[in-house]
């Protein structure tokens, strides 16, 4: 297959070509996830929470990171326009400074009307990735409420986003976000009420029974890379985690 070929050395217009296939669901996009294989040794980090918590920001420099490791795609689930029915481009926007890195590979994607806080297509899309030999693969959901974390499913490490001023919300959204979150970041952590934000969500995953992990909670302002490098390390500490109870 010419284009899966062309997209594994680096192709990035045939990868194009190929992502838009599958997300469509057309014969050429069912015959690539065929024969793409699988990507067992990608590891994928899901990155969601409400809206105007800064997750693009965020997930721009956790590009930074992941980099070192070699190739990265970002799938970002935008909502979708009303006018078009496509992807409203904010992400990419704020991810521009990596847009001509060969090797990082950006993704917007409506979410066309599918609830979950990803689109219908994502998983497809995140397969095809794994395939090509993505070793991080960064999936970023639409701003989320309670019920609304497939990412959850689809992830092995889930980074719930919040900014300062959710202190008061977060027993609210105890029984969504919070049980879905491996790790919490409270970013944009230079503005008022961080220090209470912290502690409500402290406070609200020491609730009930102990759990082999426990969710650190990273404070972060991503718009000048603070914390951002104890953020990475937390997500190398989740996948240890989960690498050695899988091995005992």
């Amino acid at each position: 297959m010419d284009l899966l070929e062309a997209a594994r050395v680096g192709d990035r217009r045939a990868l194009g070509r190929l992502v838009s296939a599958v997300e469509d669901d057309t014969a050429l996009g069912r015959e690539a996830l065929a024969v793409a294989g699988n990507g067992g040794d990608t590891w994928l980090t899901g990155v969601t929470g409400p809206p105007g918590a800064g997750k693009s920001t965020l997930v721009d420099r956790l590009i930074d990171e992941a980099m070192s490791d070699g190739q990265v795609a970002v799938v970002a689930v935008d909502p979708s326009s009303p006018f078009t029915g496509g992807a409203v481009l904010g992400d990419r926007v704020r991810m521009q400074r990596h847009t001509d890195d060969d090797r990082v590979y950006i993704r917007s994607m409506a979410n066309r009307g599918h609830l979950g806080g990803i689109a219908e297509a994502t998983p497809r899309i995140v397969a095809l990735l794994q395939g090509l030999g993505f070793g991080e693969i960064i999936i970023e959901t639409v701003g989320v409420g309670q019920s609304e974390l497939e990412v959850a499913s689809l992830a092995h490490t889930v980074l719930v986003v919040f900014a300062p001023g959710w202190g008061d919300d977060v027993q609210a959204a105890k029984a969504g976000l919070i049980e879905a979150g491996d790790i919490f970041v409270v970013n944009k952590a230079d503005r008022p009420g961080v220090k209470e934000t912290v502690s409500a969500l402290i406070g609200a995953l020491e609730v009930g029974k102990p759990q082999p992990w426990t969710p650190p909670v990273i404070e972060a302002v991503a718009t000048n890379g603070d914390g951002i490098a104890a953020l990475w390390d937390a997500i190398g500490d989740h996948r240890r985690h989960l690498e050695e109870s899988a091995a005992r």
